[in-house]
């Protein structure tokens, strides 16, 4: 927040001479007597009357800076604060927020394995290092790099005055290839014999192009229309974060039966399958699968989903709103990933 933005705070007293502060934040009308709200010690009506006015105008500049510092009122930011007590509140305001049970762990999980690495109060560029250089993988390198990023952009919008991370670079990532089913019927069919819920769990995942882990793994007979035609999630259930309408195909809502709003489909009971119970199911079936080839996976049914919407349709846009994508610029980088081939044999130069 800027000077520009922030009115410097008034000083009055009442009739039993108690000196406070008056201030506006947020369009609201405070009143304080104390600093214990912005966490300063100043307590100016217990010094003697003639010396609560001079002790009311340091209040009042603390006020001032701590209205420009942006933080709430009874922050838990206090005076001579350390850079990891500055981390713990970052992770304590960011597990308060909105974010998916996954993100909260991954942001107290890397919290937890920076802080072993800490000697004192400090954090150098060294610990952060240190923490990442576990993973040997690119993306898991990545993935930890940007939530520790989050933990520590928080703690500097606190006050904390250093950025460790500021010359700490992402690491570069091979493309991977999710490798589409050549013959989507006989994958389906080789599942369908092995195991129903992971049968309706893919072919979910091909034709209503949903994630198997979280989406499909979690839906109740509330999120289906009456007629099965298309599901509704909201946007707390999906990972775009908006509300998603998703049309059902014939071949899908024949193989469901409606059970109580509020039960699982998979259990029918008011609990969901655990986190892992699909991937556990297709570690299993890739074992004895007859059909699978390397690159393939439970998530290669959304993608040969996703290559035979842009095949027929050639819309990028279609694409984007089928996939639940929050931009077009993420489909793009999907169907990159997928290795669509942008040029046709007739692009190509004539003899």
């Amino acid at each position: 927040m800027s000077k520009a933005t922030v009115k410097y705070p008034k000083i009055k007293s009442d009739n039993k001479q108690r000196f406070y502060v008056v201030f506006y934040s947020n369009e609201k009308r405070y009143r304080i007597y104390n600093g214990s709200k912005i966490n300063s010690n100043l307590y100016p009506n217990t010094y003697p009357v003639n010396e609560r006015y001079e002790i009311a105008k340091l209040l009042c500049a603390e006020v001032y800076k701590h209205l420009l510092s942006g933080l709430p009122l009874d922050s838990k930011v206090k005076v001579n604060m350390t850079n990891k007590d500055y981390l713990k509140i970052a992770l304590e305001e960011k597990l308060k927020q909105n974010h998916t049970n996954k993100y909260k762990e991954q942001l107290f999980f890397i919290y937890k394995k920076l802080i072993y690495c800490i000697q004192d109060s400090n954090i150098e560029p060294q610990h952060i290092y240190q923490t990442l250089n576990e993973y040997t993988s690119e993306s898991s390198y990545n993935t930890y790099k940007n939530r520790l990023n989050v933990l520590i952009n928080k703690a500097i919008t606190l006050g904390m005055d250093s950025n460790p991370m500021k010359d700490i670079k992402a690491k570069r990532c091979k493309a991977k290839l999710h490798k589409p089913y050549r013959d989507i019927s006989a994958i389906l069919d080789e599942v369908k014999d092995y195991n129903h819920n992971l049968y309706i769990c893919c072919i979910m995942t091909y034709g209503c192009l949903l994630r198997p882990h979280r989406e499909i793994r979690e839906l109740t007979w509330s999120d289906f229309n009456s007629d099965l035609t298309q599901i509704n999630l909201s946007g707390n259930r999906n990972k775009s974060g908006r509300n998603r309408i998703v049309p059902i195909p014939k071949y899908v809502s024949v193989l469901l039966t409606k059970g109580e709003p509020h039960h699982n489909i998979f259990t029918n009971t008011t609990t969901p399958p655990n986190k892992d119970y699909f991937k556990t199911l297709w570690g299993r079936f890739k074992r004895v699968s007859k059909l699978l080839e390397q690159d393939q996976t439970l998530y290669s049914f959304r993608h040969t989903g996703a290559v035979e919407i842009f095949k027929r349709t050639g819309s990028i846009t279609k694409l984007q709103k089928a996939m639940g994508h929050s931009s077009i610029n993420v489909s793009l980088t999907y169907l990159r990933g997928l290795e669509i081939a942008e040029l046709k044999e007739e692009d190509m130069p004539m003899v």
